[in-house]
């Protein structure tokens, strides 16, 4: 049947309308969330953090369950979620203080002690390369030891000593890549400095043994060859299945000297403590 230019048109400006309909009613327009229970937002929030790639709309959902639904058991269990999609989405700064929030407002709750963790891993993952400034680092460990300290028994406990580790590690590595440096410039005793810092302060980091090491080099060349046969002995005791003691070995044996405790240095006490087991 043949429609006519009134018919026309109005069929034009219903497609019309249909049209902007649909585009009004696109998943990536503000959805009516007044119209909806916490619990029907909550679940949006987590579908949104599962389907898509970046948690920003979850993130949004989250947050308008404690805004509309403020004093809900969905309220509290939205601020902890809010807190792990911002760490997703390496919102760090907004992390910890959705983190901080949620232990203000229920440090008796079960999930207090994931908040805390969630709060230190923050810090954790913000760890730059060794060469610069390590506040983060100790940022990390500070928090990583309150979850442990705090929440001993709790599943946190055992990832947050891991980490604690993995971050005193770090901090140690940084010792060492200054002290490298330092050695490498021909500045003896400023090198010497930060091996000492490794060997008194990070013990039982994977750096020890070249501080040691390094230690030795650093000595001889300064011809003090009590510290340099010290810390030689010291490494023996410790670490002979490590190629750091074959290097020592060869620089201490080349100059005549041996790998045994001269003296009554730093170093000459920290081998009395190696000696009577308090080294590890």
């Amino acid at each position: 049947m043949a429609v006519g230019k009134a018919g026309a048109g109005f069929l034009a400006a219903a497609l019309l309308m249909t049209t902007l309909t649909g585009c009004g009613t696109s998943t990536n327009d503000p959805v009516p969330l007044e119209t909806m229970t916490a619990e029907q937002i909550f679940a949006r929030g987590e579908r949104a953090l599962e389907s898509q790639p970046e948690p920003d709309d979850a993130i949004r959902l989250f947050s308008e369950v404690e805004r509309l639904y403020p004093y809900s058991e969905w309220a509290k269990r939205a601020l902890i979620m809010q807190a792990f999609s911002e760490h997703k989405g390496e919102k760090y700064e907004e992390a910890r203080a959705t983190a901080q929030r949620f232990i203000d407002l229920y440090p008796a709750d079960e999930d207090a002690a994931y908040a805390k963790y969630l709060l230190a891993l923050s810090y954790y993952d913000q760890i730059d390369e060794v060469g610069r400034d390590q506040g983060l680092t100790f940022q990390a460990l500070q928090a990583m030891r309150a979850v442990i300290e705090e929440y001993p028994d709790s599943e946190y406990a055992s990832s947050a000593m891991l980490k604690f580790e993995l971050a005193f590690d770090h901090l140690a590595g940084k010792e060492m890549e200054i002290g490298r440096y330092y050695l490498k410039r021909g500045q003896h005793t400023a090198a010497i400095n930060r091996f000492r810092v490794v060997v008194q302060d990070f013990q039982n980091t994977t750096h020890t043994a070249e501080a040691l090491h390094r230690l030795v080099e650093a000595y001889l060349i300064l011809g003090l060859t009590d510290e340099a046969q010290t810390a030689g002995a010291i490494l023996g005791h410790n670490y002979q299945s490590s190629p750091f003691y074959d290097d020592s070995h060869r620089l201490l044996t080349g100059r005549g000297l041996s790998m045994e405790a001269q003296g009554d240095s730093w170093l000459s006490r920290v081998y009395r403590q190696v000696i009577r087991g308090e080294w590890l």
